[in-house]
């Protein structure tokens, strides 16, 4: 019966070695991908505006808004 148990030990070690050796061999690759990708595809940063849409807004169309939404509000509440 010890042999059983030591056969049964030094499998479960050899099981865990392995996959804890894969896992590291997993993380150093995505983290050597993630560092190639940050390097050669940098994330260009968008600056555009967006067509159609207004950056000057006029401040009676905002306090109509705002107007408006605090009626609903208090309609519905």
């Amino acid at each position: 019966m010890t042999e059983l148990m030591t056969s049964g030990i030094e499998l479960m070690f050899t099981g865990m070695g392995i996959v804890f050796l894969f896992l590291t061999m997993l993380v150093c690759a995505i983290n050597l991908m993630s560092a190639l990708v940050q390097r050669y595809f940098p994330e260009i940063p968008v600056t555009r505006a967006v067509p159609g849409i207004s950056t000057d807004v006029d401040k009676s169309v905002v306090a109509a808004i705002s107007a408006a939404v605090h009626m609903y509000r208090k309609k519905h509440n």
